[in-house]
């Protein structure tokens, strides 16, 4: 494959299906001709140019869709364990929901030193929809999108360098980041539950320096606050971009090695996807692990 069109191909493939607002007076140049919008426009876009003129407000579609999708199939599992939970020794699919469930359980029992009957739960879901999300890596990477182009290309007339369609929603920084600031505002509605907004504003205006002197202390608050602050919304930061960067170096390797093998990218791809087996499991733990210590370190008194 030359190399201009294995650049193409990569870039296709790691471009959402973006959905937004282009300008009046914007030229779009689509499906094999060119026209000029006579008003604002809501629609899909054509090209990665238009996916950035869209700005802030526009949707990628792709992602929100294989989330939520995976994120109805996760609970309609546990839905239909839970309606065949007996007292008995559990077997097959059940024996498996509930090793997940204890191991989650363990975790939150070795980390989290509140007490909260929302931590486990949230826990297990945390990391059974990251896993599955990031499970989607393992996909070969035409299949699905190259589904979406043909049905594009022959239904609605799209032509195929418009068919973006990325299946790996923890590849995309919208989904990680927006999961990593939910936790954000569940530390901060944890901390003010536990010490009230008083308490949760002296964590961030009393710590981590401190004076006996009155002076001094207040003297130290501007720079107490900075500090806090900054490691308030680092927490989160890091979480989603940790989880973002494992989970797009990952995919990036599959498409490039389906860009330099075509056809044979089967048999070159499957040692990567054995070993990002462990990455995808290990990436989904960690945003757990980090979700309960972030909730503990939010209720502890002192």
């Amino acid at each position: 494959m030359a190399a201009n069109s294995a650049g193409e191909y990569i870039k296709h493939h790691l471009g959402n299906l973006t959905y937004g607002k282009l300008p009046e007076g914007y030229v779009r140049e689509c499906h094999g001709h060119a026209e000029t919008l006579t008003e604002s426009t809501w629609t899909f876009a054509c090209n990665g140019n238009e996916a950035k003129d869209m700005g802030f407000a526009a949707f990628h579609v792709d992602s929100l869709a294989w989330s939520g999708g995976l994120g109805i199939i996760m609970c309609l599992v546990f839905w239909l364990a839970a309606r065949k939970a007996t007292a008995g020794v559990p077997t097959g699919f059940m024996n498996f929901i509930e090793t997940i469930i204890e191991f989650i359980d363990t975790q939150v029992r070795d980390s989290f030193h509140g007490k909260s009957k929302l931590i486990a739960p949230l826990s297990l879901v945390i990391f059974c929809w990251v896993f599955l999300m990031n499970l989607m890596d393992l996909i070969p990477v035409d299949f699905i999108p190259k589904t979406f182009e043909l049905i594009m290309v022959n239904f609605f007339g799209w032509s195929a360098h418009e068919a973006y369609f990325k299946i790996v929603p923890s590849t995309d920084p919208n989904i990680t980041l927006s999961m990593s600031f939910c936790v954000m505002l569940l530390v901060i509605f944890f901390t003010i539950k536990t010490k009230g907004v008083g308490g949760f504003i002296g964590t961030l205006a009393l710590h981590p320096f401190e004076a006996s002197n009155p002076v001094i202390k207040v003297l130290l608050i501007p720079v107490n606050l900075l500090l806090e602050t900054i490691g308030l919304l680092a927490k989160p930061v890091s979480l989603g971009l940790r989880l973002f960067g494992n989970m797009y170096a990952g995919e990036f390797v599959f498409i490039l090695v389906a860009a330099m093998m075509g056809t044979w990218q089967f048999i070159g791809a499957w040692p990567w996807a054995v070993f990002h087996i462990l990455v995808i499991t290990l990436q989904a733990f960690i945003f757990m692990v980090l979700t309960i210590v972030y909730l503990s370190m939010a209720v502890e008194d002192h």
